[in-house]
This record gives C-alpha cells, structure tokens and sequence, in this order.
C-alpha cells in the first residue's frame, strides 16, 4: 500500500461489494457529504443514500450506497451498507416507478402512511436515477 492510498471496503448483507486501494473516497452521511483521505482521523458515522465515488489511481467509480454505517481510520475506511449498487446493476425504469409511488405517498399524506419511509423510497429512486444519468 502506497502513502497516498488506503483500504476501502463496501459489504452489504448480500456481498463484499468492494474491495480496493483508493487515493480517496466521497460519500454522504446524515450530517452531509465526506471526503476521506489516507490517515484520515478515526471516525464512525451513518451513511445516507447517495452516490459514493472512489477515487483509484486509474480513475474513478461510482456507486449508490443506501444507508448504513461507514468506520473511518487512518488506513482503512468500510462502508457497511444497506444496499450497494453499481450504474449497470440498476433498472433505471424501475427507479422512476419508485419515484412516482414515492411522491404519490407524500403528496397524498394518508393516515396510515410511514412518511419517513416514503421520504427515504424517494431519495434512494433519485440517487439510484442520478447514478445513471
């Protein structure tokens, strides 16, 4: 491992998403979107849905990562992550149609409705669609 570049891991409950030597990695947590370094100082933090960019030294690649916890240290940053997902693995009709669902629930604000739930649906079909754009 070089001086400039550390260890990134993503691991969701189905697969080691990632696993690779990056120069930095980008990602967004409730308290707004990081940028990690090598010998970042210690960190543990909740992830957000967003889109999560590592930054190798052959280029970058993109991913969306919904939720989770991320640790941060020196030389090692991991995500655990809900769900993981490459551009290529997402359907991006799919992801419309969530969205509409998404924003028919919250403009409709029914009684039985978990508005938190379709405020997050919402968020992970526009990340999910802005990852493919």
């Amino acid at each position: 491992m070089a001086d400039n570049t550390f260890k990134v891991s993503i691991i969701t409950p189905e697969r080691t998403f990632y696993e690779g030597e990056a120069e930095m990695v980008e990602f967004n947590t409730v308290e707004g979107q990081i940028g990690v370094y090598p010998k970042h100082i210690p960190l543990t933090t909740v992830i957000a849905p967003g889109i999560c960019t590592i930054h190798e030294a052959e280029g970058q690649k993109r991913a969306a990562v919904h939720a989770g916890l991320a640790e941060v240290l020196p030389d090692k940053v991991t995500l655990l992550a809900e769900i993981a997902e490459w551009p290529d693995e997402i359907d991006l009709e799919r992801a419309r149609s969530a969205e509409d669902r998404a924003r028919e629930r919250l403009a409709n604000k029914a009684g039985d409705i978990d508005l938190l739930r379709a405020e997050v649906a919402l968020k992970k079909a526009l990340v999910r669609q802005d990852l493919k754009a």
